[in-house]
């Protein structure tokens, strides 16, 4: 349990204490039963990263942590601890010096989501499917007092390790990932907001993935969902087949009509979408840390308007509710 020691402590000292009901028991099946292969090898890199004291801390569209004092063998070390990380999926970062371009530009989606949130400060927020934790950081910055992220995917838990390395002590103490499903999560009727980005589309059962995040809110939270949509009116709602833009676990992706009958149907009110976009070549593309096929690679090359098994190429939406 050393892993999340500090931040076990962290859950007792918050609003969310009574989490520890289940939470050590669950963490600690998790490291018996279910670590994947290459976990010691990321961890032992998150371990071998040199300790700088952040003299500049910016939580902005890049996120970014400086020292002066970082020499070029340190930033080299780095460099090369980081890179054993990859794929790198969610950010972008520079950290003393080492500019990490991921595969996508969460920064985008942030700028679509961030004006419509009110604000967060002092709110105990969690974000589900955090990926490698880049929002949680922007979170921080908008005023939260606690973000935490749970996500199954590992790379992506030592991913936000390695970025939480460098950050002040201050906000270490306040950002937190657990290896952890919604589905793991018991109702813990909590968060002040809840978001859930790019990941109702996975879910086999969309309906029983909105009444559990909404299990999460506190009564008067709110939920920020952001998710591929298709044009279309209530009664719309595109099940692909084997893929859909060469995801295999693609599921169901509705109209934003239909995903608003969905959330007042689950409970919800005053549902609304704030924004819709296709997405774009510049906001997921392969780069250097992210060296494997991306977006373009998913679409048909004669008709970008459609993914390569002829749906409408990628359309997300950002919806915010109550509980």
């Amino acid at each position: 349990m050393d892993l999340f020691k500090d931040d076990l402590i962290a859950v007792a000292r918050s609003p969310l204490r009574h989490w520890l009901t289940d939470l050590p028991r669950q963490l600690e099946q998790w490291q018996r039963d279910q670590q994947h292969g290459e976990l010691p090898k990321w961890l032992r890199c998150v371990a071998q990263l040199p300790t700088l004291p952040p003299e500049q801390v910016d939580l902005g569209d890049t996120v970014t942590v400086t020292s002066s004092d970082v020499s070029d063998g340190e930033q080299n070390r780095i460099r090369g601890l980081l890179q054993q990380l990859t794929p790198w999926r969610k950010g972008p970062f520079h950290l003393h010096g080492v500019t990490i371009d991921t595969e996508w530009r969460s920064d985008f989606k942030w700028q679509r989501v961030a004006p419509h949130l009110g604000d967060l400060t002092g709110q105990q927020v969690l974000d589900v499917g955090c990926g490698s934790g880049y929002h949680l950081w922007r979170m921080l910055e908008s005023g939260a007092d606690q973000v935490w992220g749970v996500d199954p995917g590992q790379l992506f838990m030592a991913q936000f390790f390695a970025v939480r390395h460098f950050m002040s002590a201050e906000l270490q103490r306040r950002a937190h990932l657990f290896p952890l499903g919604v589905e793991d999560l018991p109702e813990l009727g909590a968060f002040d907001t809840v978001f859930s980005m790019g990941v109702l589309y996975h879910r086999r059962s969309p309906v029983d993935f909105l009444t559990q995040l909404k299990a999460q809110l506190r009564e008067g939270g709110q939920l920020v969902l952001e998710t591929l949509v298709v044009e279309g009116d209530t009664t719309t709602v595109l099940v692909p087949g084997q893929t859909y833009a060469k995801m295999r676990n693609v599921w169901f992706i509705p109209s934003t009509a239909a995903l608003l009958h969905w959330l007042e149907r689950c409970g919800f009110s005053d549902a609304r979408v704030v924004d819709e976009n296709v997405t774009t070549l510049d906001e997921q593309r392969a780069t250097q840390w992210m060296t494997g096929q991306s977006l373009v690679d998913f679409l048909d090359p004669d008709d970008h308007a459609k993914t390569l098994e002829g749906y409408p190429a990628p359309r997300r939406a950002v919806i915010i509710a109550k509980r």
